[in-house]
């Protein structure tokens, strides 16, 4: 008797943390709607890389658009320097809308992609599971349909962010680029 009990607590507790491994997507998620121009406002992860390039960082321009399979074309454009970078990425859709793969040609890590959260005309919260032979990390990220977003936007990224286990180091507020910079950042 005690024994099928700790068993059961012990499925129990093995879903249970299961359940906290999983990112949401969004509800009824219609992916023609999250075609377009999109900023990245917001940056968080816990890999490496970011470590390093964390104080370099800023906002960049996406554009994502709908494949005739189905999947969605990512081309992202930063500042590297002095000049601009363009990185394209096709992210493969899953049986579940809202999620995605990717597999980096230049990393070889495969990427599990959620959109999380979205109301399309103004904020899209991406999150995104990295498996590499050198380990996993996670990468979250707030994109906008304008260069600046409101106060609660930016605390629902930076809250998300912590909930997948992020601390505030790992958090970037992207500065924008251009023309269009805001004094007041």
């Amino acid at each position: 008797m005690q024994a099928t009990l700790l068993s059961i607590l012990g499925l129990a507790l093995l879903g249970t943390l299961h359940a906290q491994d999983s990112i949401p997507v969004q509800t009824d998620f219609q992916q023609d709607k999250l075609t377009g121009r999109w900023y990245s406002i917001g940056l968080a992860s816990n890999s490496n890389w970011f470590k390093e390039k964390k104080h370099l960082m800023k906002m960049c321009t996406t554009i994502i658009s709908s494949t005739t399979e189905g999947n969605l074309d990512v081309t992202s454009t930063y500042p590297k320097g002095d000049q601009c970078v363009t990185r394209n990425s096709l992210y493969i859709k899953t049986e579940q809308p809202g999620r995605f793969t990717y597999t980096s040609p230049r990393w070889g890590s495969k990427n599990n992609v959620y959109v999380v959260d979205t109301n399309y005309e103004e904020y899209a919260l991406v999150a995104t599971k990295i498996s590499k032979s050198t380990g996993s990390s996670t990468m979250v990220l707030l994109y906008s349909r304008t260069k600046e977003l409101s106060p609660e936007r930016l605390e629902m990224f930076t809250q998300f962010s912590k909930d997948q286990g992020l601390t505030d180091d790992e958090i970037l507020i992207l500065p924008p680029t251009g023309e269009a910079q805001s004094t007041g950042m």
